[in-house]
């Protein structure tokens, strides 16, 4: 009753306003006025944090708030390079003194680890969440599918992890049977709060959609037990990262099977460097900018060319975002069958709507994702089928007898 967002303890706070300010107005001596008087402005400043964070829907608990003032999370190890977490001979086996095994299996495991950019030449540090059957023995063969996570901006990529709650809200979900179990990669986008990238390759500067598309999908795959980059990985993101999942899903069509934007736009604006300054992602490249603008890229899609598939969310309170979102939807469908709108009643541009809207968009995605696994198993298989019948008839064909040397005479 008494979580930041609860009007219990916004009707407290005002109850022990009132009080303040009558010990004030009533008090005798000036010692009490004094104190009183500094308690209900700290009450008042209180009130005032706490109003704004519900209008945001920022923090739903002090858990929550906590974890992100100290950057933690639940079961989550220290920083880790590349190699440091694994061992063995085994593709995604874990150092058991690393990890605490028994709450990994309840819980899962969320750990940061440096993400080096090959082709980018960008190296951040992001999160990484594995779900407890990541652990479970009769996993010990599964490549699990992959959910790329792209925060906002102003934002970094345990927002995912403290605020949104992420990696509970996904074991919520498998425990009631309404979502597949996945990794969850959080990489840091724009490198920098006050950085605003857009997931683009900046002209001139840093290549972040090189990096987030690319070197961060093979650095996962070269890591951990997944599916390698295709129909098995999906990509999501809210605000600017909604923007970017949407951007990314198009330039990448063949390494992501799924995109999801939460109330995320469509074309995009300048970017902002470390240095302040605002600029085009392409300069004065007008082809450029139409081809990382989703809603004209997906125009230029060939009939039956293969495009993931989308969901789209928004809050039904912020009509821009959801114009952008239909009109978005009325063009996908030009490729697409169905591409499922989510309207979040009362929602604005804010954590609440995405709070609201995670748990719907896990569950459509898991499940797409855990099929495509499925096909690529049973494609396997059938391909390993083939090439072991093909060996056995060519073991079995005859075999013409070996050739005699003719006698040879002379004249």
């Amino acid at each position: 009753m008494l979580e930041p967002q609860s009007w219990v303890l916004f009707a407290l706070l005002i109850a022990l306003f009132g009080v303040l300010i009558w010990r004030v107005i009533a008090g005798r001596r000036l010692a009490l006025k004094i104190v009183a008087a500094g308690a209900a402005f700290v009450m008042a400043m209180a009130f005032g944090v706490l109003a704004v964070n519900r209008y945001f829907g920022y923090y739903a608990t002090w858990g929550a708030a906590i974890a992100d003032f100290s950057n933690q999370s639940p079961n989550s190890g220290p920083q880790i390079s590349q190699g440091s977490l694994l061992t063995g001979s085994k593709h995604g086996t874990f150092n058991q003194r690393a990890v605490y095994l028994r709450l990994a299996l309840q819980q899962g495991y969320t750990f940061s680890v440096d993400m080096p950019g090959k082709l980018s030449h960008i190296n951040r540090v992001g999160y990484v969440y594995l779900p407890p059957q990541y652990f479970e023995s009769q996993y010990a063969n599964y490549r699990f599918p992959v959910i790329e996570l792209i925060h906002g901006q102003p934002g970094d990529p345990q927002d995912w992890i403290n605020v949104v709650g992420v990696q509970e809200t996904l074991n919520q979900l498998i425990r009631q049977g309404q979502a597949s179990p996945v990794v969850l990669v959080m990489p840091s986008a724009n490198g920098g709060n006050r950085i605003s990238l857009q997931c683009l390759n900046q002209v001139g500067g840093p290549a972040d959609l090189t990096y987030l598309g690319q070197d961060v999908p093979n650095d996962i795959a070269h890591m951990l037990r997944v599916q390698s980059p295709g129909l098995g990985w999906g990509i999501a993101g809210y605000s600017e990262g909604g923007y970017c999942a949407a951007n990314m899903a198009l330039q990448y069509r063949y390494r992501y099977g799924f995109a999801a934007s939460l109330s995320g736009y469509f074309a995009p604006y300048n970017n902002k460097l470390a240095s302040g300054k605002s600029v085009s992602p392409f300069g004065s490249d007008s082809t450029l900018r139409t081809a990382n603008t989703p809603i004209d890229a997906v125009r230029t899609v060939s009939a039956g060319a293969r495009l993931p598939l989308f969901w789209l969310g928004a809050g039904a309170s912020d009509r821009a975002d959801v114009a952008n979102a239909e009109y978005f939807a009325q063009e996908l469908q030009l490729h697409e069958a169905s591409v499922p709108l989510i309207l979040t009643p009362g929602g604005g541009h804010t954590m609440g709507t995405w709070h609201a809207e995670v748990p719907p968009m896990l569950t459509w995605m898991t499940k797409g994702l855990a099929a495509a696994v499925a096909h690529n198993q049973q494609l396997q298989l059938a391909q390993a089928q083939a090439r072991a019948r093909a060996d056995h008839k060519g073991a079995s064909a005859p075999r013409d007898p070996p050739a005699t040397a003719k006698p040879t005479t002379s004249k």
